[in-house]
């Protein structure tokens, strides 16, 4: 799924698009199965009772809310996140009611590191740490892949093109005048 173009500005583009680690939805969908079991084992001892139509009703409605209070939302959550890297910046978007969002040139980025236990390694994600400017360091937790990224990160920061060190044609900025030594006076 590309990210939205209108988002980008002249001349950017998208490197990298990515959502978080698809670990994010495991206990969505665990809940999701237990829910959905215990509402057929309910519904089949629910059949002998003369009050079956009763229970129908309301094993569906708490099964319903459970559902989309513990299922639905957080995979809309996951779906809405994104985490996109172009030739410019770096960009977190996260919600679908109250968006939020961070965008960090990539010119402000002074260090990317990256930390995973043993879970997150076996299932390929971690936690993406830039620094910046800011004050603290930025985390962004279940990113897939996060060595690569890292890496993408750091080649980013290093060969970006939109730099005037990198830009062909332009040379850098003259070192400041060296005064001969003076004999270790100074």
């Amino acid at each position: 799924m590309a990210y939205p173009d209108d988002l980008l500005s002249d001349g950017e583009r998208v490197v990298l698009h990515k959502h978080p680690h698809w670990k994010m939805l495991l206990l969505p969908y665990l809940v999701l199965v237990v829910v959905l079991g215990l509402g057929i084992w309910g519904a089949i001892l629910a059949q002998d009772l003369s009050w079956a139509t009763i229970a129908w009703i309301s094993i569906g409605a708490v099964g319903l809310i459970l559902i989309v209070w513990l299922f639905f939302v957080p995979f809309i959550r996951w779906r809405t996140t994104h985490f996109v890297v172009t030739t410019d910046r770096v960009m977190y978007r996260v919600g679908v009611i109250n968006r939020t969002g961070i965008d960090i040139p990539l010119s402000r980025i002074s260090s990317v590191r990256f930390e995973h236990g043993l879970i997150d390694r076996i299932v390929g994600c971690g936690t993406l740490i830039m620094e910046s400017s800011a004050q603290e360091p930025l985390m962004f937790d279940d990113i897939p892949g996060v060595e690569k990224v890292q890496t993408l990160l750091y080649r980013e920061v290093n060969d970006n093109p939109h730099d005037d060190f990198h830009r062909p044609g332009t040379e850098p900025a003259p070192p400041t005048q060296q005064y001969p030594d003076q004999g270790g006076r100074r």
